[in-house]
């Protein structure tokens, strides 16, 4: 089995997830190539030492650009603030390597529009790391819609949901300042995402942002805590989506309600492993909700564990991703999602912003080829 050389661009949450899921991938799923953990950077030499060390790489360097440059980093993984994210992917696509970038894509519509351009320039393997959509639970829901086992869809609620800034007393941090860093930048795009694969393209919209804590041990706080959007599908679905990072009492309140003219679905990332199941199929005396707990029948599941009901994980999410990026590689067929699905969903949170600034319904500009 050929090796590939992987170069991650920061250490820290995502890097570290990113780091286990490529050390673990090729023990899990049968993949093509095998990854070789080559090299790892971050702000400095002794932080990125360190993330060597505790990780398992051979290198560590505290520029990105010796990273991107190196004959031995084959693949390039990208989990550092958004604002770094352009000018990484650029260098690399330029350099010859494909690229698995953490959400959001870029710290802006423009900076995610020319990574678009630079991928498809390229004609490389491109993914953004959207995870949630990944689990077992949900990829199985994404296949009952398409073979429309709740009939038509008419109505989709989404949600993201957080509590770590609930708190008034938690003082400021860099999550209080800067856009990409507000609940918009930050948790929205996820469930955008699940809308978007759930229910299709996102048609109009109208939406409301709102900082629940203006200020945080007396600084002003200069990014938003929640955001609500009402909007219309592509395929005339009306749909809800809400997103907050004050949500008291949610700790991963990634949730998501389908109703259809033939049934119904429910599903909550608190409890992932679980798909609630409506069918007015069903005879009178047994008509409601079923819990149904995944296993070995559904996707991405066996892999892992063989017994029904005993679960997958959120590291698990992203060892599916890290397959999902070597199988684009390896295939030359692109994965979703790709730079242009990271696209796509920029293209709504800019038009989330605009209807929050016009108090008025926006039409969504879709991603163009």
């Amino acid at each position: 089995m050929p090796e590939i050389g992987i170069g991650i661009v920061g250490g820290g949450y995502m890097g570290k997830a990113h780091s286990v899921a490529m050390a673990a991938v090729g023990a899990v799923f049968d993949t093509g190539l095998r990854p070789r953990l080559e090299m790892i950077a971050a702000t400095s030499a002794d932080s990125a030492e360190g993330y060597r060390r505790a990780y398992g790489f051979s290198r560590a360097t505290a520029d990105w650009r010796e990273l991107v440059d190196d004959a031995r980093v084959e693949a390039v993984i990208i989990a550092s603030p958004q604002a770094t994210h352009r000018a990484i992917a650029e260098r690399a696509f330029a350099a010859g390597k494909p690229v698995l970038c953490e959400k959001p894509l870029g710290a802006s519509l423009e900076d995610t529009r020319a990574m678009v351009a630079a991928a498809e320039a390229s004609g490389l393997a491109n993914m953004v790391g959207y995870n949630y959509i990944r689990t077992p639970a949900s990829q199985f829901v994404r296949q009952l819609l398409a073979d429309g086992a709740i009939g038509q869809m008419t109505w989709f609620r989404a949600e993201h949901t957080e509590d770590f800034h609930a708190d008034p007393g938690i003082p400021a941090d860099w999550r209080s300042q800067g856009e990409a860093n507000g609940c918009l930048g930050d948790l929205a795009p996820h469930i955008v995402n699940a809308a978007l694969a759930l229910a299709g393209p996102i048609r109009a919209l109208t939406a409301e942002v709102e900082t629940v804590h203006p200020t945080r041990g007396g600084v002003a706080v200069g990014n938003d805590d929640q955001v609500q959007v009402m909007c219309r599908f592509a395929n005339g679905v009306m749909g809800h989506l809400f997103a907050s990072r004050t949500a008291t009492g949610r700790k991963m309140g990634y949730a998501y309600e389908i109703t259809g003219t033939h049934g119904a679905i429910r599903f909550d990332q608190e409890d992932q492993n679980a798909v609630w199941l409506y069918r007015s199929t069903d005879p009178d005396a047994e008509r409601g909700f079923r819990k149904i707990l995944t296993g070995p029948a559904h996707p991405d599941y066996v892999e892992f564990c063989q017994g029904a009901g005993h679960g997958t994980g959120y590291q698990d999410q992203i060892i599916i991703e890290a397959r999902d990026f070597l199988r684009a590689i390896d295939s030359g067929e692109p994965v979703w999602p790709t730079f242009r699905d990271g696209l796509a969903v920029a293209e709504v949170i800019a038009a989330i912003r605009a209807a929050d600034q016009s108090r008025g319904w926006v039409e969504v500009e879709p991603a163009r080829s």
